[in-house]
Order: C-alpha cells, then structure tokens, then sequence
C-alpha cells in the first residue's frame, strides 16, 4: 500500500513540473561562426512563451535578461520554433561569452529560481597584433620603418588581444634564429642589426588563428644628427604640437581680452530723459 501511495505521488510531481534545459554548441566556437542557443522544458506540454534567456554580466555582477537588439549585443535574434526558444548569435565575438541560461516566469519548474543550468558559452577569438617600443611613447604607435642612432638600445615588444594568450615568437628576414618571445632586445645596434624584424602570434588553441607584423630598423651614424632618428622626429613633432597649441591659447586669450575692452569703452552714458523733464512748482494760491 505505502509504496502505491509513493508511486502515485511521484506521479503526480512529474504531472505538475517540468525541468528547464538550455543547450548550445558541443564545439569550441571561433570568432565569426554563427551560434545558436536553444532553452527547452522536459515535458513538452509546457508553455515555453513564459520563457526568456539571461547571461551573467562581469561588470554588474549579476544576471540580466539578454534582448534581441542590445547597446553592446550585434543584432541578435530570439524566436520560438514549436516547444523550443532560439537564440541565434549571426557572428560569434568575444563580447558574446559567458553563462547563459533560460528563466521561466511560470511557477511549474523544478529549481528554486526557476531557471535552467548554465551553460558556460567560450569564444575563440585573436585581436590585431600592435607593437611597441620601449622608451618610445606615440598614439600613432611604432613607425614601420624605425630609425635609430648607433649604440643605441632597442627592446620591442608585441601583443594581441586572445582568448587565449598567444604563443609569440621573432625572427629576422634572411636569417634562420628564432626567438620564442613576444620581446626583442637589441643591445648597442650596429649595422650588423639593420633589416627586417617579423613578430608572429599565434593562438594555442586554433591553428588558423595567426597574427604577424613586420617593422624595419635601420642604424643612422653616430654623428648622424638627433632629429633623424625616430625618437628626434617624435619629439620635434610634440613640441611643435605643444608650440601650437600655446600660440593658439594666447591668439584667443588677446581676442577675448580685446573684445572685452571695445565692449566696455562702446557704452556710453546712460540717457536718463527723465531727469531732462522741467520741474514746475505749485504755486501759492491767495
């Protein structure tokens, strides 16, 4: 009797709740596949039009909804196909990932907060590769071709943004050393040192994930005058920006002053007609 009674209880559970399963890609994802989420119920008789999709955000630290056009989401698309809610990403990027789930508003699941399981949604992306030179600060980055004094030193160093980090390495055109680094260090240069540098990045996890940049250093005399370098060319062209705008802020600061001036001595006295009006006095009457 006790175990008809358990039975028919349990019964009775799998009648009123369903468990809510999200799935996605069995695969690693690389940057610029298309992806799709699917949220699902166990049992089928469930309405999934109660359900939306939600990720973790790492900035608030917490999970909100995810809508199908969003400030920093590119044209994602959300649609329900029969007993099933699709969330379709058209190019997969690295602001896509993180924990995805699916939340249902009706009260017949089986988790506490109504949601799924999370699934954990990776990325494999590679970022352009950017190159920079100790000692050598510009926005406009390292010159192509770089120009350096004799016994000067030279520390280059490479890097790209990765899903994972990169496996860097350098060589030199026409010659066979390879240098796994993603920092090249050239101590007092000589002509010996001049030609062209290839940095290389490559992903550790996808092959096809490759990233190379090419820069050629060329040693000037050691009589060769300062400006020729490129740190001389660099700081001829800060100070003549620097020179500018200096010359810029006094030209506005004499305008402004001048305009003021001309505004103060072109007004005149005030025109007080009401003062010019005769004054008559009454008279004694007898």
């Amino acid at each position: 009797m006790k175990v008809l009674v358990v039975v028919a209880v349990v019964a009775l559970i799998h009648g009123s709740y369903a468990t809510l399963l999200i799935k996605g890609p069995t695969e690693p994802v690389l940057e610029g596949e298309r992806i799709t989420l699917e949220c699902q119920y166990s049992d089928s008789e469930f309405n999934i039009s109660q359900v939306h999709f939600e990720i973790f955000s790492q900035y608030i630290k917490r999970w909100r909804p995810v809508w199908e056009r969003s400030w920093c989401y590119d044209w994602m698309q959300i649609e329900q196909t029969g007993d099933s809610l699709v969330l379709s990403i058209p190019r997969a990027g690295k602001y896509y990932e993180g924990p995805y789930r699916c939340v249902s508003d009706a009260e017949n699941v089986t988790s506490p907060d109504n949601s799924s399981n999370v699934f954990a949604l990776k990325v494999h992306y590679m970022g352009e590769l950017s190159l920079t030179r100790e000692g050598f600060t510009s926005y406009l980055g390292v010159p192509q071709e770089l120009k350096v004094r004799r016994g000067d030193d030279v520390v280059l160093k490479c890097y790209a943004s990765s899903s994972e980090k990169p496996n860097y390495l350098w060589n030199k055109n026409g010659d066979d050393w390879i240098l796994p680094s993603s920092t090249l260090t050239l101590k007092k240069v000589s002509a010996a040192d001049e030609g062209q540098y290839t940095c290389i990045a490559e992903h550790p996890s996808v092959e096809s994930f490759s990233k190379r940049r090419t820069i050629s250093i060329t040693v000037l005399p050691e009589d060769a005058p300062w400006y020729e370098s490129s740190n001389g060319r660099l700081m001829l062209m800060t100070s003549a920006a620097a020179v500018s705008l200096l010359v810029f802020i006094l030209s506005m600061s004499v305008f402004l002053c001048r305009r003021a001036k001309q505004t103060k001595t072109s007004k005149g006295p005030i025109d007080d007609r009401s003062q010019k009006k005769p004054i008559y006095k009454a008279k004694d009457r007898k």
